[in-house]
């Protein structure tokens, strides 16, 4: 992976553009217009202006740019008004000034001795030469570091803004925030020019964690892990500049800082006097936010001094005060470089006194905090008792808030003291099996199931089985689902170890319970002893004290896995989630809740029944989130709600989705729903990146146990894409492979859509002998749901043609629902109807108008294709006014306007360079024009690029 050190395509800066045009836009209607674009340093106002001005090559513009030098107060006047002239005299010639050549040699000294030396006199030549030249073209001048500005370049801006407010002319500064001191001379001239008509101000932001990872993939070259994107954005905290350092370092993710952005992070510190460099080391040991009273308490300093300190540290901005009453550093790696320049010694000494000052007086730090921060500094002052009791109640803290991953952390810390504490049993008062135990669970809540198997097959070790066979059948049912999420074994070995030992466990709720998870996890595996092991749990649960509610928990857990086998139609076991799911709700269950709707959300989307499907996986959502689940079942419910939406054609919303479940970084096998569903949503759209989440996602293929129904739908996948890019060797192998599967006949709601791939396979290549195959697998696979249904009529439609197959098909995906089948199942319709050319020309319509919705370029452009092959173009209504574009060709229009070529327009809206094609072709047919000058022109005439 190789990083760049700046990206070509700048990021999250979409809404700062669209702040720059319309500045422009006022100036060109001969309105003045001056903009100061603010924010600290690194966060890209150059950048920004760059690519603003980028935009504007090939328009009638004039772009004329000064920067402002690190001179002083007094530096070199007029710097960056000079550079400006200059540019122009060399591109005009000297005849652009008019015959002032010695007014205006006090700013290009090659001209020869200055004239009348009055500032008057040139500040008035420097207007009416930029009034001169704007009545030609409108003129975007850009002053950069205005906070490096002297008084005389801050004079002469001050009165093109105030007095000569030339028309068309747009000015453009930049400064630094985070440079304005108290004092500074920026401030007030700013604060006077906020009083004057035309003059704005606009503050650029750092970037979200979406936009961190956007800038990543572009530096790097490829799509970071979301354990990297987290590990960046915390640190760098939005910070382009921050960013792009990481970024260069060999691990973006490392735990060091970079040398070079180190260096750069202190020097501002080592221009503070040295007492204040004194209270900024005691406050980094602090964390990044920290309390007036605890730093009171641990500087050792009296009041006067310490607040003599501060003052001096906040004015040099590098801490603010925060919401709560205290303090933060302006950027945490400010924090982290001034901490990690502590000498040993003194980082123990310092850490020791903010344990002993919290512990005194817990009400120093925030509410709730206490416990982890004690833990912290303990730890820090290599006080090993203390740190092992200390971490142990934060952890149970940090559960009791359904913090997981905290939770986790804090107890492998435990486990890491308890060799170094002699005493860790009866300080903590538990044994060492059941930390591991208790650790294991956590891992499995917080989504490090790798840690989690570590952590069990530890424990199992510590156990006596025959002794404690309850306890050993728990480990062992656990390690089975650990060993395959990770693809590592089926878990047969454990489950018929764990069943024997349950034979052998007193009879009680607990053991009940096992039973009844134990024929779930057979369930996929082998469903006769997932019968013999449910029918055992049920007879277990009537002889129990609370039988009717053992019995409706083994009933939850037996249709759970009669519906992910596929034994049992969603229909027949719907009523039963149902009720499970309002028991929950109403005994306030939530962690029982969030399962149940990830159930139900996935049997409703097998029926056909979308809407609810992604109203139940929508309320789940919160509720994982609430609990602590996100990294688990909170990314089953994302990915069953985005499926939904992407039956429904509501694909924003639904890739939106698969970002979150993404970052959330799921383990294991549990990443696969998110992975195949924004793999196949790419390949659908056409979108850069769907090779790779194919790849990624493939590699379970090789496992040594996948699921069934995952299998499946890998090959279906593996065969799109191989259609995609028109590799129909691979596309036809993998196909082959896939209807000899044995579960193809267990999984019709998986095997259908497979199927359906593999009959594309076998006609596209001319493979008469796969087509057969296909031919006899569908004739012997079952058909209960509208999807099954809709696929066996495609299907058909795909091995034999005509356009009776074909419209069947379409009637069956418009029962359905499903938006982007039945575009697909349309443009068959289409091609079936070649003869009447009326008729294919409307169905062609109704392609492009779904197809467009969806932004699934590819099928948009197939549509096209089609279109011109059979010689018509797809019937569109007749519309007029804002109506005649979607809002994707708006989009697309904006950016043809700016005079973009069609690769940075795909590469702005995320297309490929093919669709933004069509989507330029479209608008030019829709428009009724001849080129995109002429597009760009009707659009600005019709007012459709005004909202």
């Amino acid at each position: 992976m190789t990083a760049h050190v700046h990206s070509e395509v700048l990021v999250g800066r979409e809404a700062d553009l669209a702040v720059l045009r319309d500045a422009l836009k006022r100036a060109r209607g001969a309105e003045p217009s001056t903009l100061l674009v603010g924010g600290e340093a690194g966060v890209g106002k150059t950048r920004l202006v760059e690519e603003f001005c980028r935009t504007l090559t090939g328009d009638q513009v004039r772009v004329l740019t000064g920067q402002c030098l690190e001179l002083g107060e007094e530096g070199l006047p007029f710097a960056p008004f000079s550079a400006a002239v200059r540019a122009l005299v060399r591109s005009e010639g000297p005849a652009v000034l008019d015959g002032r050549e010695r007014e205006f040699a006090r700013l290009l000294p090659e001209l020869g001795p200055p004239g009348d030396t009055r500032r008057g006199l040139l500040f008035e030549s420097v207007g009416a030469l930029f009034e001169r030249v704007a009545a030609d073209q409108p003129i975007v001048l850009v002053i950069e570091d205005l906070h490096w500005a002297d008084r005389a370049t801050r004079d002469l801006i001050g009165y093109l803004a105030r007095s000569a407010r030339v028309p068309q002319l747009l000015l453009i500064g930049t400064y630094r925030t985070d440079e304005l001191q108290r004092g500074h001379p920026l401030r007030p001239f700013l604060a006077e020019l906020d009083r004057v008509r035309g003059v704005q101000r606009h503050e650029l932001d750092r970037l979200d964690r979406e936009g961190t990872a956007e800038l990543l993939t572009q530096l790097l070259g490829a799509e970071p892990g979301p354990g990297t994107v987290d590990a960046v954005n915390e640190r760098a905290q939005g910070n382009p500049f921050f960013i792009e350092q990481f970024a260069a370092a060999a691990d973006p993710a490392c735990g060091d800082i970079p040398t070079s952005l180190r260096d750069l992070l202190l020097s501002r510190v080592d221009l503070l006097p040295e007492p204040a460099q004194r209270v900024l080391r005691v406050a980094a040991v602090g964390g990044t936010r920290f309390g007036h009273e605890l730093l009171a308490r641990v500087a050792g300093v009296d009041e006067g001094a310490l607040e003599s300190a501060l003052r001096t540290i906040v004015a040099a901005q590098l801490i603010v005060f925060d919401p709560d009453g205290g303090y933060e550093f302006r950027h945490a790696l400010v924090r982290e470089a001034v901490h990690d320049d502590l000498l040993p010694g003194e980082h123990a000494r310092l850490h020791g006194r903010y344990a002993a000052a919290i512990e005194a007086e817990p009400q120093l730090v925030p509410a709730g905090r206490a416990p982890a921060e004690l833990a912290h500094h303990w730890l820090a002052a290599r006080d090993h008792p203390r740190a092992l009791t200390t971490a142990k109640l934060a952890a149970d803290a940090a559960g009791r808030s359904f913090a997981y991953g905290e939770q986790a952390r804090l107890l492998e810390r435990v486990l890491e003291l308890w060799e170094d504490v002699p005493e860790a049993e009866s300080l903590l008062g538990i044994e060492h099996l059941d930390l591991l135990e208790e650790a294991a669970v956590v891992a499995i809540d917080s989504g490090d199931h790798h840690r989690a198997l570590s952590l069990t097959r530890a424990a199992l070790g510590d156990l006596d089985a025959a002794a404690s066979p309850l306890r050993a059948a728990r480990l062992l049912l656990r390690r089975a689902k650990l060993l395959r999420n990770a693809g590592k074994s089926d878990g047969a070995a454990e489950c018929a170890e764990a069943h024997r030992l349950l034979g052998l466990a007193a009879h009680g709720p607990d053991r009940v319970r096992l039973l009844a998870d134990l024929a779930y996890v057979y369930a996929s595996t082998d469903p006769e002893r997932a019968g013999a092991v449910a029918r055992e749990a049920q007879a277990a649960a009537a002889s129990e004290a609370s039988a009717e509610l053992l019995s409706a928990v083994v009933a939850v857990a037996v249709a759970h896995g009669d519906v992910c086998s596929g034994r049992l139609s969603p229909a027949e076991t719907i009523p039963t989630l149902m009720a499970a799911a309002d028991r929950a709700r109403d005994a306030g269950d939530v962690s029982g809740l969030t399962h149940a709707l990830v159930t139900i959300s996935d049997a409703l989307y097998a029926l056909g029944r979308y809407e609810e499907s992604a109203s139940a996986a929508a309320e789940g959502v919160p509720h994982a989130d609430r609990v602590g689940v996100s990294r688990t079942t909170g990314v089953f419910l994302r990915a069953n709600h985005a499926e939904a939406l992407i039956a429904l054609g509501r694909w924003d919303e639904a890739d939106a989705r698969l970002a979150e479940a993404a970052r959330h970084d799921p383990p294991g096998r549990l990443a696969l729903p998110w992975l195949r569903q924004r793999a196949w949503l790419r390949l659908a759209r056409g979108q850069d990146g769907a090779e790779p989440l194919v790849r990624q996602a493939a590699m379970w293929l090789g496992k040594a146990y996948l699921q069934p129904e995952n299998r499946l739908y890998l090959l279906d996948l593996c065969i799109l894409q191989a259609l995609a890019v028109g590799d129909l060797d691979t596309a036809v192998s993998v196909a082959a492979v896939s209807v000899a599967e044995p579960s193809v006949f267990e999984q019709p709601r998986y095997s259908w859509p497979l199927l359906a791939s593999v009959a594309r396979a076998a006609v596209r290549s001319g493979d008469s002998a796969l087509a057969a195959t296909v031919a006899s697998v569908a004739s012997r696979l079952r058909c209960r749901h509208p999807a099954e249904l809709a696929f066996a009529a495609l299907v058909r439609a795909v091995l034999d043609g005509g356009e009776e197959r074909w419209r069947a098909a379409v009637d069956a995906w418009r029962a359905d629902g499903h938006q982007y089948e039945l575009a697909l199942a349309l443009l068959g319709l289409a091609e079936a109807q070649a003869a009447d050319r009326p008729a294919a020309a409307e169905t062609l319509g109704e392609v492009s108008t779904l197809a467009d919705a969806l932004g699934a370029g590819p099928l948009l452009e197939a549509a096209e294709t089609l279109g011109r092959r059979l010689g018509v173009r797809a019937a569109v209504a007749a519309v007029s006014g804002t109506e005649v574009l979607t809002a994707r060709e708006r989009e697309v229009l904006r950016l043809v306007a700016e005079g973009q070529s069609n690769g940075r327009i795909a590469a702005s809206l995320y297309i490929s360079p093919k669709t933004a094609s069509v989507h330029v072709s479209r608008i030019i047919a829709k428009l009724s024009v001849g080129n995109r000058t002429e597009a760009a022109a009707v659009a600005h005439r019709l007012g459709l690029l005004s909202d």
